[in-house]
């Protein structure tokens, strides 16, 4: 992700506790958290390369660096993430989908184009990224930025 405000990556904040089964999930779809992206979290494979990508958004909500490795490729994974962050990193506030191409059952590659909303000390910040999903053992993952 590149930030728009300041040019640079903001750093993960600190950890939110995930919501509850029944509660909204983060990623903005509408749909309870244990009907979304908690599934996968909870280890079922997402669908859709847009589906990684917001249930990867979420992980990055509540601080699941697990969920994040398991997830990305592992030609271009790091070998360490931290998502704990510290008091002044960002806090996710919101995420847009603005475009998703392939990325279905049908498709060994797909794209994901997203803001992500944020707050720091400094104020509101957004995050745009052209994601690249691919499939690596039949599942869904992040690979890089376009």
């Amino acid at each position: 992700m590149s930030s728009r405000k300041s040019g640079r990556r903001p750093r993960p904040g600190a950890r939110t506790a995930p919501p509850g089964p029944s509660g909204p999930c983060p990623c903005g779809s509408g749909t309870p958290f244990g009907d979304c992206c908690g599934r996968a979290h909870g280890g079922r494979p997402a669908a859709t390369a847009e589906a990684l990508m917001r249930s990867r958004y979420s992980a990055f909500v509540v601080g699941d660096a697990g969920y994040l490795l398991r997830t990305w490729h592992p030609a271009t994974r790091p070998a360490r993430l931290d998502v704990e962050g510290t008091a002044d990193g960002p806090r996710w506030t919101g995420l847009e989908i603005l475009t998703a191409t392939g990325g279905s059952a049908f498709h060994a590659e797909g794209t994901v184009a997203f803001r992500a909303h944020y707050t720091t000390a400094d104020g509101p910040g957004v995050q745009e990224e052209h994601s690249r999903f691919l499939r690596h053992e039949g599942l869904w993952v992040y690979h890089s930025a376009l």
